[in-house]
């Protein structure tokens, strides 16, 4: 069990500290454990297919790999040197990562008490209805499925900055970039085609590798640096429009340092990827809510320090916004040796491919869990368990194409100057944070009443849990304020249009068709079912 050296809140949990040790190792595992978890399971009408063998480090990792300080914290690192400049760190950064805790906490209470993979969506059926748990479902699957394709972007444009261009004379053009996708995320898919044994694994070592790269470089920045202005972290500027690069827009400075808060917002999330891990984790009602808080808190601490560092690395803030996108790059170039600086890339290319495997992994379990309620087109199919990897093979092929197709066409059209696929991009984030309300809020109304009377293990108490809801209410409004604006500003009508499309599809189709999670009766119909079920995959 991971544990925490301090705590705050209230109730028969409180939220840890950002101090996680290795989980427990298997044999701490009992045979009444291991009933437990199944239980609470069968009592929400399903199966133990997939195989619980995560450990609450295990589930920790998963989530802190999909975080990945060193993928959207370094690849988004211009949103602040080319908006508010050091500020934009120095005190954006925890701003940002505040905003993000305040989701995970409202979320991690309700994992809870409903502990199962496609966690969100299950927690919108059962706190709401069909409808807003298929809406939940919806969102959440388009986020996860884009977010893929965006951190392997990320990926592609990282290792054509660090070895691509200048090592192999690769050229940028379409076609590179989508056999680079296929490439990486056909990989990451096999590894978890394989089980989640080797993925866990994987992802362990990603928690560890992610820890030492981001001292590291912290080390390497600040060895680097000329001086320690320690009051540039926290000097507001306003380098919007020509003078950064055009990252953003020429706007005000109190614009230029909100737009700068999506920096930490869009790098921490994924957290998520705990829940719908739930099925696979042992003592999941107590290490999934830890799992969940505590990799936001490692992130946000190492992240900052890491952050901190590259600025007071810069020579001069100036010269840094005028480099735009390529910031880190032209940072590192100008700073640091040679070879240690191809030793930090490479171990940030691994950190952020592991990132993109974490990725699949929570988007394979979103497609299973909506699958197996008959949610997708293909549902039988794509809710089907490998009975000799223990995994949703066809859930995990599935949403790995699904993030390479979607790549490969937004990259083919632009609006104006702006590429569809970053404008999409902008949409899918505020959808994967809408996807985290809505059951936030559906918790919100239904505590106390019959959908929703007791507290999982994991209890912060009431008090706490409303208070960090409301708090998410409030930050999904500023979230998708900050997601339309301009360079980004089509995400509206993009999410509008996404909205009136789900509101035909549902009325139209999924209204009388999709029957949702069950609940009730339905849970006792399905023993019968569950224990086939079981039997194929070797579990009873």
């Amino acid at each position: 069990m991971a544990k925490a050296a301090g705590s705050f809140g209230t109730g028969s949990a409180a939220i840890p500290l950002p101090i996680v040790k290795q989980g427990e190792v298997m044999s701490d595992y009992t045979e009444l454990d291991k009933k437990q978890d199944m239980s609470i399971l069968h009592s929400m009408g399903y199966a133990q297919e997939l195989e619980r063998r995560m450990s609450s480090f295990s589930n920790f990792a998963v989530s802190f790999s999909i975080i990945c300080i060193l993928s959207g914290g370094i690849n988004s690192l211009a949103q602040a040197t080319a908006g508010a400049g050091g500020a934009a760190i120095g005190i954006g950064w925890p701003l940002g990562c505040f905003i993000s805790l305040v989701f995970a906490v409202a979320m991690a209470q309700i994992s809870s008490a409903y502990p199962t993979a496609g966690g969100l969506y299950h927690w919108g059926s059962i706190l709401g209805n069909r409808f807003t748990g298929w809406l939940t479902a919806w969102f959440n699957l388009l986020g996860l499925v884009t977010v893929l394709g965006a951190i392997n972007v990320g990926t592609y444009y990282f290792f054509m900055g660090s070895f691509g261009t200048s090592y192999l004379g690769l050229t940028d053009t379409t076609f590179v970039r989508i056999v680079f996708l296929i490439i990486i995320t056909g990989a990451q898919a096999l590894v978890n085609h394989m089980g989640i044994g080797l993925t866990a694994k994987l992802t362990d070592f990603s928690g560890y590798l992610i820890f030492a790269t981001a001292i590291a470089l912290a080390a390497v920045c600040l060895i680097a640096a000329p001086s320690y202005e320690f009051g540039r972290l926290f000097t507001f500027a306003n380098y919007s429009g020509e003078t950064g690069g055009n990252v953003w827009p020429a706007t005000s400075g109190t614009w230029a340092f909100l737009l700068g808060l999506l920096l930490p917002i869009y790098t921490i999330t994924g957290y998520d990827a705990s829940a719908h891990t739930s099925e696979e984790t042992v003592k999941a009602a107590s290490s999934v809510p830890r799992g969940m808080i505590s990799s936001v808190l490692w992130s946000a601490l190492f992240g900052y320090i890491m952050l901190c560092a590259f600025v007071l690395m810069l020579p001069s803030m100036d010269e840094a916004a005028k480099q735009g996108w390529n910031v880190f790059f032209w940072a590192m170039d100008s700073q640091v040796n040679l070879i240690v600086k191809d030793i930090l890339y490479l171990a940030i290319l691994v950190s952020q491919w592991l990132c993109g495997l974490a990725t699949v992994t929570s988007v394979s379990r979103m497609i299973f869990a909506f699958s197996r309620d008959g949610g997708l087109p293909a549902s039988k199919a794509l809710s089907k368990v490998s009975p000799k990897h223990r995994t949703p093979v066809a859930a995990i092929w599935t949403g790995s194409i699904l993030a390479v197709l979607f790549v490969w066409g937004s990259s083919l059209v632009s609006i104006g100057e702006t590429p569809v696929y970053t404008i999409v991009v902008s949409c899918t984030v505020i959808f994967l944070f809408f996807s985290f309300a809505i059951p936030i809020t559906l918790g919100l109304l239904a505590w106390g009443t019959s959908k929703w009377d007791k507290m999982g293990p994991w209890n912060l108490g009431e008090g706490m849990f409303k208070l960090f809801a409301v708090l998410s209410i409030i930050a999904m409004v500023l979230i998708f304020i900050l997601g339309i604006q301009p360079p980004n500003d089509w995400a509206l009508y993009i999410t509008v249009g996404f909205l009136v499309v789900t509101g035909v599809v549902w009325y139209g189709f999924e209204k009388r068709r999709f029957k949702g999670p069950p609940i009730g009766e339905e849970v006792a119909k399905r023993q019968a079912e569950i224990a086939a079920a079981e039997r194929a995959v070797g579990e009873a």
